[in-house]
């Protein structure tokens, strides 16, 4: 493996690993904060602020270094006719899930904590950051998966 690739694959993982764990952390320790009234919108929105900024800079590198090694690694023909290349075509379908499920579950707790609101805008935002949560999971496993082949 050459230079260029194994700095590729670090980018690749390191950003995986900073927007999964984000969404995790939101989910098990933002999320329960915000419900029970123990914080403040303005922190709060802080953090979800960064984490949307994680999220969509973590996606879009994900979604470049990620193209690249199927391009030079899988070939269209091997994504469409292996067990690996199915993998990595179910990682592309988590990480559009996951940035879907972020985005909404973010704008539920932005436009509610502009509001002053708390409590509310957290469980509207609980199951998206749930779903994420999940869907963050099943990336790194199928991820895991793949470097097991």
């Amino acid at each position: 493996m050459g230079a260029v690739l194994a700095g590729i694959y670090a980018v690749h993982m390191a950003f995986a690993a900073l927007w999964t764990g984000s969404v995790v952390f939101v989910t098990t320790a933002v999320l329960p904060t915000a419900m029970s009234g123990d914080s403040n919108s303005g922190p709060l929105s802080s953090m979800i602020g960064r984490l949307q900024t994680v999220s969509r800079t973590s996606a879009l590198l994900l979604f470049l270094t990620g193209g690249h090694l199927a391009a030079t690694q899988y070939g269209a023909t091997a994504l469409l006719s292996s067990y690996r290349g199915y993998l990595v075509i179910a990682m592309l379908v988590f990480w559009f899930v996951l940035a879907g499920l972020v985005e909404v579950g973010s704008a539920k707790l932005t436009d509610g904590f502009d509001q002053q609101k708390l409590r509310a805008p957290a469980r509207e935002a609980r199951p998206f950051f749930l779903g994420a949560s999940v869907v963050s999971l099943l990336l790194l496993l199928d991820a895991g998966i793949l470097l097991g082949f």
